[in-house]
């Protein structure tokens, strides 16, 4: 582990109670990253090192060196002692290796440091950089632990693989009073969240649930849902008419991309993972490996990430500084190559150049971009979650799954006769639609299938004795399950979907 000490002699750090003291250095995690991230983070500490930043530096190996030593998270296991230490984690991008059974780093830093919150900022900067949407400045706040990425997937049959998609209430709530307390500290309008509840009527339900909950609590901002597909439509159209957008991590992974893009470049966009104790910041893109080495590269991301490190450690003046430079390096029309427009740039310059240009501008602030301010707003977001009662839970029922060829009569009637005294079968589906009873010669069907069991007087409670003497006579019978899900009440609700045609 390598060290290197960032230090300036008069520095006002604001006046955060979880951070920082006036001119203490505050240790932070950094990782240069594969690719193009040491240039870019090269370029990055530079300027914060120029604008004062009181910051003792951690170096860590991350990412494809880590790889090639078999450890598949990217990330070496002592790496995770300078992260709990210093609880800042400044952030090249990497390069994940295809196949192999190798994880994606964001995920398992994110997932196992509990950086619950993902904020990204996607403001217009025009006329200095095009975009059909000089009106837009659009904050996504994405979940960032659940929904698809808990990378649970399974291959059941020949034919059918799954991924399982988490959503609870707690990781619900947290991120969605996140996203209105962060729209209130931030002088924010509105709250909008996307799902697809309409389809996800109990994941994606949760989250729009709860979100109607929350909002309640915040009179003075405006809140408002869409389903996410008319939702995304309306933000590539017309994103001026969006403040803050709040949404779970799949929806908010693709989206925030959309969002960058429509705002000029996905390269300009800097993002911040925060959770209850550790906070990671980083560029959006990716390594750009074709680029590496070239001089090329555009810093302004990480950049953007290092202006809300700077902010999230308590060092608001020296964000400040180093935001209203880069604004008017913008306005200057001092662009690398991806954002260069013979139009509205004035020179075409490369990554160390483009650090150079912030660095000569540090005290002064843009005259047609709007300025940031950013005292004030050192104190972390904090987030009470409220106490909700458990609900009565009641088992009265089970969905089998099985690996079977054939006709879903056939299957149909077998199973009725498998059938106990406590346990009758109900429907069974083929990726989610009923096949029996009663379905239709049309419906193609593939080797999965869903074979739902609940108690003869509907609801009623059955044992887990039952549903035990249940699996054993299906796999004495021929039908040995691949999967099964417990079927319950909460407080007499059911606790799963019903199907189609039930």
């Amino acid at each position: 582990m390598v060290n290197d000490n960032f230090s300036v002699d008069e520095i006002n750090t604001g006046s955060s109670e979880h951070r920082s003291i006036l001119h203490e250095e505050i240790p932070i995690t950094v990782a240069y990253g594969d690719g193009i991230g040491p240039e870019i983070m090269e370029a990055t500490l530079r300027i914060a090192k120029a604008a004062g930043a009181r910051i003792r530096i951690e170096t860590i190996q991350i990412g494809e060196s880590v790889y090639g030593k078999g450890i598949s998270s990217g990330i070496e296991p002592s790496a995770w002692e300078s992260l709990r230490k210093t609880k800042v984690f400044l952030k090249a991008p990497i390069t994940t290796p295809q196949g192999g059974g190798f994880k994606s780093l964001n995920v398992t830093v994110r997932k196992t440091l509990g950086l619950y919150a993902n904020i990204r900022h996607c403001p217009s900067y025009s006329p200095h950089i095009f975009t059909k949407h000089p009106g837009m400045d659009v904050v996504i706040i994405r979940e960032n632990e659940e929904d698809l990425y808990g990378g649970i997937e399974h291959r059941q049959t020949a034919d059918v693989v799954q991924c399982l998609k988490l959503i609870s209430k707690p990781g619900s709530e947290r991120l969605i009073r996140y996203a209105f307390e962060y729209a209130r500290r931030y002088g924010r309008k509105k709250v909008t969240c996307f799902t697809k509840d309409n389809i996800m009527k109990m994941t994606d339900g949760i989250f729009h649930k709860i979100f109607d909950e929350v909002s309640k609590e915040y009179p003075d901002l405006q809140s408002e849902h869409w389903i996410v597909d008319i939702g995304a439509a309306k933000l590539a159209d017309r994103p001026e008419e969006f403040d803050v957008i709040v949404l779970p991590n799949l929806y908010g992974d693709i989206l925030s991309d959309v969002a960058a893009q429509i705002s000029g470049s996905v390269g300009l966009v800097g993002s911040a993972n925060i959770g209850e104790n550790v906070a990671m910041f980083e560029a959006i893109h990716g390594s750009a490996p074709r680029r590496a080495g070239q001089n090329m590269a555009n810093p302004s991301g990480l950049i953007l990430a290092s202006v809300q490190m700077l902010v999230h450690i308590g060092q608001v003046d020296i964000a400040e500084k180093v935001h209203n430079a880069w604004l008017r390096t913008i306005e200057d029309g001092i662009h690398t190559y991806d954002i260069y427009d013979p139009n509205s740039s004035k020179e075409k310059v490369g990554t160390k150049e483009f650090a150079d240009a912030v660095i000569s501008r540090l005290g002064q602030r843009p005259s047609e971009l709007k300025p940031v301010k950013y005292h004030g707003q050192s104190k972390p977001i904090e987030i009470r979650l409220k106490n909700r009662p458990k609900p009565l839970k009641q088992l009265v029922g089970v969905d089998v799954f099985l690996d079977w060829e054939g006709e879903p009569e056939t299957l149909g009637r077998s199973l009725e006769a498998i059938s106990t005294t406590e346990l009758s079968l109900v429907m069974i589906t083929n990726r989610g639609t009923k096949v029996f009873p009663g379905g239709l010669p049309e419906t193609f069907c593939v080797d999965h299938w869903r074979c739902r069991f609940q108690s003869k007087t509907l609801n009623k409670e059955v044992s887990n004795e039952n549903i035990l003497a249940l699996l054993s006579k299906l796999v004495s019978s021929g039908f040995p399950p691949i999967k099964t899900e417990g079927l319950f009440l909460f407080d007499g609700l059911p606790g799963f979907s019903l199907g189609q045609g039930q």
